[in-house]
């Protein structure tokens, strides 16, 4: 699927995540990859100021579902079987990147990692790695 397949795929099957206005935004897709970009908002503070745990595992999560759906096509009934997160500083209050890269992409497992940054910022600030699921296909 393309950036701008995914992108309509997204607002169709998932258009909660938009309540509130866009945040979440496909900027390319890649071989065995995906860039996403979450939108720095008011609405993804946490106490203290900074951007919180929750809305970096969404964007993190969701770089791992399009990534994967960019290969296999829209199978909106992938599922997260796994997600591991490990926090490494306090991101700046900009919008987040994140670069997930797939390691395995099997015809039931799918295994990836992401990075996610601060916009224009060379320090991670955290590091996902989650499995996906995917269903049996006719």
């Amino acid at each position: 699927m393309t950036r701008d397949e995914l992108t309509a795929f997204l607002d169709r099957e998932f258009p909660q995540i938009h309540l509130g206005g866009r945040s979440y935004f496909v900027d390319e897709v890649g071989p065995l990859s995906a860039r996403m970009r979450m939108a720095y908002h008011e609405r993804h503070i946490r106490p203290g100021g900074t951007i919180s745990g929750p809305a970096m595992m969404t964007l993190a999560d969701l770089a791992l579902y399009v990534a994967i759906l960019a290969h296999i096509g829209p199978v909106a009934l992938a599922v997260t079987t796994s997600l591991n997160f490990n926090f490494l500083r306090k991101p700046e209050p900009r919008d987040l990147i994140a670069e997930c890269r797939l390691l395995k992409l099997g015809k039931r497992l799918a295994v990836g990692d992401v990075s996610i940054y601060s916009e224009g910022s060379p320090d991670m600030v955290c590091h996902a790695t989650g499995t996906y699921s995917i269903p049996s296909r006719p």
